[in-house]
């Protein structure tokens, strides 16, 4: 039996039972639903070609050459959907969709259904759900918004936060980039910007609107890709807890967290941000770092990105009420959490 369900339905569901989704492989890598197993129905070329056959002759040529295409393909997919079922532990319900809902979802179903699965395809396919991501980004949830300069430990303090069983929204994990120009070190390949978007929207669909997620206060710009539009206004609007930490507390952190680093790759870094460093604020955080002097090194770094997120936060509007100064003299991030925890509790 096939069901069409909507976006929300389909999420629900996906909780439980595994997405196949029937795009070509360049569809897939390009950006896809979290945790969805790609099945492609045609390759790359094999989807050119129908395309081609639909534009310049007509559609039942079309589904004619698919057709020869996806024949020989029938029982592999029925023994790839099998595998994916067993890896998943039991059941025989599968989600299935293609771009917009169609042919492509429509005749794996149909081959799934037959074979005995249960099916339930998604209307309107990954054109809906994009459709739905848009939306949850961009959705007024309250965000409490963790601040404070390089080096306080906000990710840490993040996850202290969720272990309390506090909501959270991570933009650096999400995006596989740490924020400054040395967050790529030791992370792995950005997303692209839609599977960025996906993510975020997955972790987002899972929050209690009523109840605040924890945020960090970012740039605009993470990496290689950006905060989505939506998103971005509410996280300027959000309330700030600025946790003031002394800069040699931050200091050490950076230099643990950030030491164990080549030279190279540091000082590569370095160079990125050169010309807003300035050309004697560079050259002496590179002699510091050949000499293997990290601390001088990264005192240095530090005076140009407190300098640039002092700006940063004392430009927005109604600072004096969007922004409340936690003092504290530590980067422990369990007893930072439980200082932002009890200061929020006092505006809820």
């Amino acid at each position: 039996m096939i069901t069409r369900v909507d976006t929300d339905e389909f999420l629900r569901l996906a909780q439980q039972h595994p997405v196949l989704d029937v795009r070509s492989p360049g569809e897939y890598a390009h950006a896809h639903i979290p945790g969805a197993f790609s099945l492609p129905l045609f390759s790359d070329e094999e989807r050119k070609v129908t395309g081609t056959i639909y534009k310049q002759q007509s559609r039942e040529k079309a589904i004619k050459a698919g057709l020869d295409f996806y024949g020989p393909k029938m029982r592999p997919m029925v023994e790839q959907a099998e595998a994916i079922l067993k890896s998943r532990g039991k059941g025989k319900t599968l989600l299935i969709h293609c771009w917009r809902g169609g042919m492509r979802s429509a005749g794996v179903a149909w081959l799934m259904d037959l074979y005995g699965f249960k099916v339930y395809t998604l209307a309107g396919g990954y054109k809906a759900y994009r459709q739905w991501v848009l939306k949850k980004v961009a959705a007024p949830y309250r965000y409490c918004v963790i601040g404070g300069y390089t080096g306080s430990g906000k990710t840490a303090i993040l996850q202290q936060l969720a272990k309390r069983g506090e909501q959270i929204l991570d933009l650096e994990g999400a995006a596989g980039h740490r924020g400054s120009a040395f967050g790529a070190l030791g992370m792995p390949a950005q997303p692209g910007q839609e599977q960025f978007e996906n993510t975020l929207a997955m972790s987002l669909s899972h929050a209690d609107p009523a109840r605040s997620i924890w945020i960090e206060d970012e740039s605009r710009r993470i990496g290689n890709v950006n905060v989505p539009a939506g998103l971005w206004e509410h996280l300027r609007k959000g309330h700030v807890y600025f946790l003031d930490i002394p800069v040699t507390e931050r200091l050490a952190l950076i230099v643990k967290d950030y030491g164990r680093y080549r030279i190279e790759e540091l000082a590569a870094n370095i160079m990125r941000i050169r010309k807003r460093l300035g050309g004697l604020a560079t050259r002496d955080a590179l002699g510091y770092l050949a000499e293997g002097n990290h601390q001088d090194c990264f005192r240095i770094l530090l005076t140009y990105y407190d300098r640039f997120y002092r700006h940063d936060i004392q430009s927005r509007d109604n600072y004096d009420l969007q922004v409340t100064h936690l003092q504290t003299d530590s980067t422990d991030a369990a007893a930072n959490a439980a200082l932002l925890m009890e200061t929020s509790s006092r505006h809820d």
